[in-house]
Formats: C-alpha cells, sequence, structure tokens
C-alpha cells in the first residue's frame, strides 16, 4: 500500500495544468484553502467537487491513478469522520454506542470535515504531480520574496520545502524494503492484535531514521560538492513566466469564493 502513495510525486506532461506558472498553482491552492472552508452546504460542496474533476481531466492524469495514491489517505478520513461523529452534540439524538449518544449535528459535522480534508489533500496532490520540484521552489521563492526585507532565509526555506515533497516517495519506497527485509526474517505485520502490529512497526523506525540520516547527509556533501552557497547571487535555468492562461485561472477561482462568502454571508444576515 505504500508504494501507492502519490503525495510528493511529479508526473511530466503537457497538459493545460502543467503548462500553468508554479505561482499561479500555488495562488489557486491558497484561494481553494480558503474556498473550501467557506462551503457549508451540500451543494457548495458538491461543486468543489466538480471543480476538482475538472483540474484532474484538465492535467490529463488519469483518475484511477489517483484513486489508488488516495486509498491509504482513506483512513485517515474515515477517522476524522469517527472523531466528530463521537465528540460533536448537536440535533437530535439518532442512536446510543456504549456510553456514548450520536447526534446527527455530528454526523454532519463529521462528513463534512471529513469532505473538506479530502477535498484539500486531492487538490494539493494534483498540485505536486503536475509541477516540477524545482518550479515548485521558484514559485514559493518568488511569492515570499518580500519577506527577505525583514531577513527571512526565503530561498532556504523553499528549497527545504521542495526537498521535503521530493524524498516523500523515498521515504516510502525504503520503508517498503525495509518492511519486506523483516518479513523476510519472520516479523508479521498484519497478523494479531493491534498491539502486536504497532510493536512490530517500532522496529521499523530505527533503520528507516537511520537511513533517513544517511540520505540527507549524502544531500548535504552532493550540494557542497556543487558549490551550493545559499540563495545570494543564484540564477535560474528556466524563468517563471506568468500568462494569461495564470490570470484566468485565479480569477476563476477567486470568483468561486468570492461567490461561496457572499452566499454564506448572505445565509447569516
Amino acid at each position: 500500500m505504500l508504494q501507492n502513495i502519490i503525495i510528493g510525486q511529479y508526473v511530466a506532461g503537457n497538459s493545460v495544468i502543467h503548462r500553468l506558472d508554479a505561482r499561479s498553482k500555488l495562488t489557486v491552492i491558497f484561494i481553494f484553502v480558503i474556498t473550501v472552508f467557506l462551503a457549508n452546504t451540500w451543494l457548495t460542496y458538491a461543486f468543489l467537487f466538480f471543480t476538482v474533476f475538472i483540474a484532474i481531466t484538465l492535467s490529463r492524469i488519469s483518475l484511477s491513478y489517483i484513486y489508488k495514491g488516495m486509498k491509504p489517505i482513506f483512513f485517515l478520513v474515515i477517522l476524522m469522520f469517527i472523531v466528530h461523529g463521537f465528540m460533536t452534540k448537536e440535533g437530535e439524538v439518532l442512536f446510543s454506542i456504549g456510553l456514548f449518544d450520536i447526534y446527527l449535528g455530528g454526523i454532519i459535522q463529521g462528513l463534512f470535515i471529513a469532505i473538506r480534508l479530502l477535498l484539500l489533500i486531492m487538490m494539493t496532490t494534483l498540485l505536486t504531480l503536475t509541477t516540477a520540484p524545482i518550479e515548485l521552489t521558484d514559485g514559493l521563492e518568488n511569492i515570499f520574496g518580500p519577506l527577505r526585507k525583514i531577513n527571512v532565509p526565503v530561498h532556504e526555506l523553499a528549497l527545504m520545502m521542495s526537498i521535503s515533497l521530493r524524498f516523500i516517495p523515498t521515504l516510502l519506497q525504503e520503508t517498503e524494503k525495509i518492511m519486506k527485509a523483516q518479513m523476510a526474517r519472520g516479523v508479521d505485520f498484519t497478523g494479531g492484535s493491534f498491539t502486536n502490529k504497532v510493536k512490530a512497526i517500532i522496529p521499523l523506525l530505527v533503520p528507516l531514521f537511520m537511513q533517513s540520516f544517511r540520505r540527507a547527509e549524502d544531500l548535504a556533501i552532493a550540494m557542497e560538492a556543487r558549490a551550493y552557497r545559499g540563495g545570494e547571487g543564484r540564477t535560474r535555468l528556466r524563468e517563471l513566466q506568468w500568462k494569461t492562461k495564470d490570470t484566468v485561472a485565479v480569477v476563476a477561482f477567486a470568483t468561486i469564493a468570492l461567490l461561496l462568502f457572499t452566499l454564506r454571508y448572505s445565509e447569516l444576515l
């Protein structure tokens, strides 16, 4: 299952989404996050799912590929639904489980939170799937460039975030290799009680951390060997270019956010 996780991976392509400027895609993600938290009805959530579906279609990335990569995330989404279902006490009582009363408001709130989380993961995953790591770094550095005036190391922070995303698939592959090596030596990760499963995972963490530190050290040595000295005075092979389609994308999502904000504010009056 670990090898199916697609967060942090990049799929090369020539779609409309791939050709968008990294800055416009980051701006769209920021607007989309705000829009998701403005949604408060089934109709608005259905509209947001339709928007994500359109974006995936334009990216020309297979829906089955994204679904396969999202399956490991479903456990977290279901967990969020269960937690809110048990903890929120609003509306009428539907039924009781032991000492817990399940309320209608809790079920609805749990569904809304689960849908929000799913939408955010899908959209941010689409960002990494359609944006090369170097473009993502340049986009982040350009957007947060004004913070240099207050001595914020923008380039270094953007590089750290990009490297972190890039190494997610690598760490998952390492985890898969270590698990298979330990399974070959008799470790059972699937059988037994939940406590036994947790105990079986603990010995997995030590070699994983050791391998992570080793990779970080190798990366640092490689960067020093190539005379990396931070962002001061660095040039880029490919310069970012903001085009008309980037403006259209940002304006479209900003319009959606404004519409949902207007609908929600009108309901409160």
